[in-house]
């Protein structure tokens, strides 16, 4: 038996799958939760070393026979994350996520030394939004100098990952478009951009290799393959960031396909064989991680909302799929703006959460559980309507995530998005997206090369009983 392993480092936990492809089936699987430092100026923080404390935890919870059949490795990672690296290795300080909105204004001082929002969106095909990890190096540099000083090399959590597996430092195109560094039209970096950073610093030294979707990011160390129990000959494929890797566990690698993650971000994206930059600034102009573009539009408040109201009113899981199912849609008049964690789109970083529209009959649990439910999926809607007005159509859209669990949720989409909801067998799109990432690189390997549009289409399987239009 020959397996690939698919890794999904994520904010709340890293999770590890085997699959056999010959079998078609996930044979093995472990997770394990992660901290999260947060601070009142909109700091959100972990600790590479937690990502690895994690990935040694999910390792020892597979069987030492399980681990020799593995061939190939694909890693995703959360996207935009920042770790400052040096020349030994050494990760030099907490790595801000994707989440982070405490450096607002060093997206408005880099836009600004470039030339303004336009000239920035002419150049690379996006503006800097908090997220991105444009920002977070100036904040190094500003905050940390001696870290900065000693940086050598610019990596985000997927890429830190290949680098500790194999020791290479690399960077594959969709990631490394969400630095906001990268010109995602010429699939180069931005010179320009990457100068207003630092104008006395040549930051493109600290910038990885770009490598093609179906590289490989090198082979394992002999090291990694003695501490795990894994053969020496394993490869590690490009990787990719987690939408980008989603986006490959749900088959959308070909126009017309539109993915949806209901997860503590809310995400929408498809597939375009040419490069979508969108004038208004809703969807993020990506490229994808199998050689293409992914234009998708992110927010900072999915589940975040309903985790917060379920906490609030004291509400588990079923309760809230029960509470809010009794509910009409448009929760009889109750709006939730849901804007716990600020916002990206629209870009409003330091935006409050609100509950709009009570009375003295609709102020009930079940209300508030609702509305809460469907502003998550109205934000996407804003998406789908980008989407449209650049050209791009669909017939159905694929859920995943915590969000697509739910029945009413999927009800709930498939309505405000007015398309009919598709669920996969595959739970774990990321960590599934990875594995088929790696079986990709793999056969590149083996001399025995196919599409990745035909291993998504071998690999899929819709689950037709939870399907609704």
């Amino acid at each position: 038996m020959q397996t690939v392993m698919g890794i999904d480092l994520g904010t709340q936990s890293i999770k590890i799958i085997l699959y056999d492809p010959a079998s078609k089936k996930c044979i093995a699987d472990a997770s394990h939760s992660l901290d999260l430092s947060s601070d009142s100026d909109g700091s959100r923080e972990q600790l590479a070393s937690w990502w690895i404390d994690g990935f040694k935890a999910c390792m020892k919870a597979i069987a030492p026979e399980l681990k020799k059949t593995v061939v190939a490795i694909g890693v995703s990672g959360q996207q935009h994350g920042f770790v400052p690296v040096g020349e030994d290795g050494n990760v030099l300080a907490p790595v801000k996520l994707w989440c982070d909105t405490a450096t607002l204004d060093e997206c408005n001082e880099i836009m600004t030394a470039v030339g303004g929002e336009e000239e920035t969106f002419r150049l690379g095909g996006n503006r800097i939004a908090v997220g991105y990890t444009a920002s977070k190096i100036r904040h190094l540099k500003k905050h940390n100098p001696a870290a900065y000083a000693a940086m050598t090399s610019v990596m985000l959590p997927h890429d830190y990952l290949n680098f500790y597996l194999t020791g290479n430092r690399c960077m594959e195109y969709g990631d490394a478009s969400g630095t906001g560094l990268l010109d995602i039209r010429q699939r180069t970096w931005c010179k320009e951009i990457v100068s207003a950073i630092d104008p006395d610093r040549d930051l493109l030294t600290c910038l990885p290799e770009l490598i093609e979707a179906d590289s490989s990011a090198g082979t394992i160390t002999e090291a990694i393959a003695q501490e795990f129990g894994l053969n020496a000959n394993v490869i590690v494929s490009s990787g990719g960031g987690d939408n980008m890797m989603a986006a490959i566990g749900t088959g959308n690698v070909q126009a017309g396909q539109l993915t949806a993650s209901l997860g503590t971000s809310g995400t929408l994206f498809g597939y375009s064989d040419t490069p979508i930059a969108d004038e208004a600034g809703d969807l993020a102009a990506f490229c994808s991680s199998t050689g293409g573009w992914m234009p998708l539009l992110c927010t900072m408040n999915c589940t975040v909302a309903t985790e917060h109201l379920r906490k609030l009113l004291d509400s588990d899981l079923a309760d809230m799929e029960m509470q809010a199912s009794m509910i009409p849609a448009g929760s009889h008049g109750v709006i939730t703006l849901p804007f716990f964690n600020g916002e990206r789109t629209p870009n409003l970083p330091n935006g409050k959460a609100s509950i709009m529209g009570l009375d003295t009959s609709n102020c009930t649990k079940g209300h508030l559980l609702r509305s809460a439910m469907e502003a998550g999926i109205f934000a996407l809607r804003v998406g789908l309507e980008a989407f449209e007005r650049n050209g791009m159509t669909f017939k159905e859209v694929t859920l995943v995530g915590g969000g697509s669990k739910s029945a009413l949720w999927r009800q709930i989409c498939a309505d405000i998005l007015n398309l009919p909801v598709r669920i996969l067998m595959q739970n774990e799109s990321a960590a599934y997206g990875a594995a088929l990432q790696a079986l990709w690189c793999y056969q590149n390997k083996c001399d025995t090369p196919t599409s990745i549009e035909n291993i998504t289409k071998d690999h899929l399987v819709v689950d037709a009983d939870k399907g609704c239009k």
